[in-house]
């Protein structure tokens, strides 16, 4: 009886520190869910200053951004500049909230051609098979044949460099490898039960697409889009910085930073200042998509705290 008692007493114990166990890591889940989604709102709040300062650019700007004053020509800063002035005296910190215009707009309208595109082709691709998915994955593959990059100078130096022309063409050549990513996940979807189950039941394709689909890839184009803003904004400054971006006198980050590397040895300002908005806007979309993946995919989340 003692031994009963003894072995009850010990399974008893065992449960108890199962129980508690299992406590804990629910509990860390949580937590390591509200630390990693730290990431989601510092991205957001840096998303959302570098947003407000550009649409607020003609009220907060102290000075007129194209305004030259040779006499104050590259001024460190000080407080009458607070970001200096550049080489033919403009004030930088001015000429950083109207460049975020250009900068951002192109990223974001970039962005939404590149996303719309990935998701037409990929959603097509991935539900209907055969030959159309054979015959889109050709062209997906055609299109990342080329160096994204090199086929910008391309065609940027043809249609020449206005920003419709750098939206349209930033857009365009980036789709691919959304489209990829779209399409691996309406193959996944596709297969399940309850589409197959609407396929028997006779439903037609565009409502299966839209009701059933796109729902459950909403999260990954969410994510996909945070991602290619930074990826866009990097290719306009790049490209900027080339001299086949955005043209002076109007300015954006990217010719910024080339307008003032020449002066970076007497002024580094004027590539600082610049350089550093680009840095914190793309890692802030990076940040964004980071937390968004941990946010919207809980299986993601609980394995990293188990």
């Amino acid at each position: 009886m003692a031994d009963e008692v003894i072995n009850n007493s010990e399974s008893d114990c065992c449960c108890a520190a199962v129980l508690v166990t299992a406590a804990q890591q629910q509990s860390a889940l949580p937590k390591r869910r509200r630390r990693w989604n730290a990431q989601l709102v510092v991205g957001l709040v840096i998303v959302i200053i570098a947003g407000v300062t550009a649409l607020a650019a003609p009220l907060i700007s102290p000075f007129d951004p194209d305004a030259q004053q040779l006499i104050d020509r590259l001024q460190a800063p000080s407080s009458a500049h607070w970001a200096g002035t550049d080489n033919f005296g403009r004030d930088v910190l001015s000429r950083l909230f109207w460049g975020g215009r250009i900068s951002l707009a192109v990223g974001l309208l970039s962005m939404i051609i590149a996303v719309s595109m990935g998701v037409l082709v990929g959603s097509a691709a991935g539900f209907f098979g055969g030959y159309v998915d054979a015959i889109l994955m050709r062209l997906t593959e055609l299109v990342m044949v080329f160096p994204t990059f090199f086929l910008l100078i391309l065609i940027v130096a043809t249609f020449g460099s206005s920003v419709p022309v750098l939206i349209f063409m930033i857009g365009f050549t980036s789709w691919p490898v959304g489209a990829r990513i779209i399409r691996g996940e309406v193959l996944k979807i596709n297969a399940r039960e309850y589409i197959l189950a609407a396929n028997a039941l006779g439903m037609k394709n565009s409502r299966i697409i839209i009701r059933h689909i796109l729902p459950n890839i909403v999260s990954v184009i969410i994510i996909s889009a945070t991602i290619r803003v930074g990826i866009n904004i990097l290719i306009e400054a790049g490209l900027s910085f080339l001299g086949l971006g955005v043209q002076p006198p109007d300015p954006s980050w990217g010719n910024m930073v080339a307008s003032g590397a020449a002066y970076l040895s007497r002024a580094w300002w004027l590539v600082a200042v610049p350089g550093g908005a680009i840095f914190a806007t793309v890692l802030a979309f990076n940040l964004m998509g980071e937390g968004l993946r941990d946010l919207l995919d809980p299986r993601r989340g609980k394995g990293r705290a188990l």
